[in-house]
């Protein structure tokens, strides 16, 4: 996964929480409102919205930033979080929970109780991704210069610049 991660040079993270006791229907219209934002931006509307569906779609989008950090960590590669913005996100329905209530003359009336499955991915803006691969890049030839340099320093100091190699002739 990191070799294609590197490939491509942009950083995705996701979160993925299940059966989570909402109506879909009701977390959809809290979802619809941070798809596509920037992560901080999602943050803020999430935090400022007076719907239930609100605080687990927080925690969630939290845990994709923490996931996107840490897949960052384990490649190596250096992450800007306010980068980030909501790739994609989406809600499932869950499992139903069938219940019953009693109704008169000893009957009973069932009723749903609804789950749903959360989805929210982030990703690293292209362009950000871009100006990182390009400095990691730039860094990697710095080194590689500097490393030349030393070479050269130290054939110059132990005197064995141009000393034949052994081996095979061209």
């Amino acid at each position: 996964m990191a070799d294609v991660q590197q490939a491509t040079g942009k950083i995705e993270a996701h979160a993925l929480a299940k059966h989570v006791r909402m109506s879909p229907q009701k977390a959809r219209l809290v979802i619809d409102l941070i798809r596509g934002r920037k992560v901080q931006d999602a943050l803020q509307t999430l935090r400022f919205t007076p719907k239930r569906a609100a605080g687990p779609i927080e925690k969630l989008l939290r845990s994709a930033i923490a996931n996107a950090e840490r897949k960052a960590e384990d490649s190596g590669a250096p992450l800007d979080v306010d980068e980030l913005f909501v790739n994609e996100c989406f809600v499932n329905e869950g499992a139903r929970w069938k219940r019953l209530r009693p109704a008169p003359m000893g009957r009973a009336f069932r009723y749903q109780k609804r789950t749903a499955h959360l989805w929210v991915g982030v990703a690293e803006h292209h362009v950000a991704a871009a100006e990182r691969v390009a400095a990691t890049q730039a860094e990697a030839e710095a080194q590689k210069g500097v490393r030349g340099t030393a070479r050269r320093v130290r054939k110059a100091l132990t005197g064995k610049q141009n000393a034949p190699k052994k081996g095979k002739k061209k």
